[in-house]
């Protein structure tokens, strides 16, 4: 009497999906739509445990992707990078109860002078060294301050040079900066363990080439899981059971 191979491997497939709400709206993401559409850079080099830390952070932090409040960075074999739009951090901040608004600028070097000024406006004899950020919460006697160094964060291409955003816009870029990391500091419970895209120091293609997700979302969104044969596994070379193993790590992750 022949015998069914009920023990056979199940097929793992870049189509496991995770579903979740964020702001009332269902967000659908798998494996491969995140590397398809999500990813900036050399999309193909992103593993498996990049593209399931990425879809944790949107899950748990309550990110919507397709907005682009959310994208991974990969370049090479660097580790992938995982931003946060500015727009976020701002959206989380307006629907945090404690939030009493802030104040941002620039500080900039006039002659031997130090000028603290809000906003992003830099005189051309003037140097730009740094910006600072206050958030005031309702709850708290006192504010949360930031200053940070331009040279510190300004993103800077193999050749030494700005990159093309912190070139065109470093005023802008410095002060994010520094709003960021204040909104962190003042609220630790909400924005913990977010970094913006101006922290990460990544390198100006990141900018030029993110994704356009405006019509890619609905589609992928629904695309289904396909029925997949069962064969007899194969024998496995080292480098197989390398990737097969980040698989079995998707696998716990979309519960199949």
């Amino acid at each position: 009497m022949a015998v069914g191979n009920n023990l056979a491997a199940k097929p793992q497939s870049m189509e496991n999906k995770a579903e979740f709400m964020v702001a009332g709206e269902k967000v659908v993401l798998t494996p491969q739509t995140v590397r398809d559409y999500l990813v900036s850079g050399d999309k193909e080099r992103v593993s498996i445990q990049e593209i399931v830390m990425f879809i944790n952070l949107c899950k748990y932090a309550g990110l919507n992707p397709w907005l682009k409040e959310a994208y991974c960075i990969k370049y090479g074999n660097e580790p992938a990078t995982m931003v946060v739009g500015k727009e976020a951090f701002m959206k989380r901040a307006e629907k945090t109860p404690g939030f009493d608004g802030f104040e941002a600028g620039v500080i900039v070097l006039s002659g031997e002078e130090l000028i603290y000024r809000k906003g992003t406006l830099k005189l051309p004899e003037e140097t730009l060294v740094g910006g600072y950020a206050e958030v005031y919460r309702k709850d708290r006697s006192h504010s949360y301050r930031s200053e940070v160094s331009f040279e510190e964060y300004a993103a800077r291409k193999k050749d030494g040079t700005l990159n093309s955003q912190w070139s065109k816009k470093p005023a802008t870029m410095i002060r994010k900066v520094a709003l960021v990391q204040a909104l962190r500091e003042a609220f630790p419970e909400n924005f913990s363990g977010l970094y913006s895209e101006e922290e990460a120091g990544t390198e100006e293609t990141a900018f030029l080439t993110s994704p356009d997700v405006s019509v890619a979302a609905e589609p992928q969104a629904a695309i289904p899981a396909q029925e997949q044969p069962v064969t007899p596994p194969p024998v496995q070379k080292p480098a197989q059971q390398a990737e097969n193993a980040q698989m079995d790590m998707a696998s716990a992750f979309f519960g199949n």
